[in-house]
């Protein structure tokens, strides 16, 4: 773990054993995103169930640990929610990471809190969230420029 706790162990385990990552055969949405400063990409498949929540996340993402472990945590926090739900829940995340004001996170999310500090690093805790958004709304996500 680095001296200013960028690599918590919860991102470190994480990012090296992906609970949620694979493709979603029969995925209801997709998303993807990618961070042309890092080279973070990130696909999301989601599926809803009967009541209209997020039933199964998948992703398949590729890069830094912050963006691997995010990516796994927000494929465990989104299901059971439905879409507002779960686009509040990254747009929260979001905020937590822009401004340092809770708003309500998810506890498991504040792991990632000193990213605040790093304002690079931002992008890679929540490039997972807007791909989310963009499978959720049919939108591109917002991270996604070629650049």
């Amino acid at each position: 773990m680095d001296r200013d706790g960028l690599y918590q162990r919860q991102v470190i385990e994480r990012a090296r054993a992906p609970v949620h990552a694979g493709p979603l055969e029969g995925a209801t949405g997709r998303g993807e995103g990618t961070n042309p400063m890092c080279g973070d990409r990130v696909r999301i498949g989601i599926w809803f169930d009967g009541d209209g929540r997020i039933g199964t996340v998948r992703h398949q993402a590729r890069g830094c640990a912050i963006c691997l472990a995010s990516a796994d945590m927000m494929a465990e926090l989104a299901v059971g929610q439905d879409q507002g739900g779960a686009v509040t829940m990254g747009r929260t995340f979001a905020a937590l990471l822009q401004t340092g004001q809770d708003g309500g996170v998810r506890p498991e999310l504040m792991v990632f809190a000193p990213l605040r500090q790093h304002r690079s690093r931002i992008r890679c805790a929540t490039l997972a969230w807007s791909a989310l958004e963009a499978a959720l709304t049919g939108t591109p996500a917002e991270d996604s420029k070629d650049g």
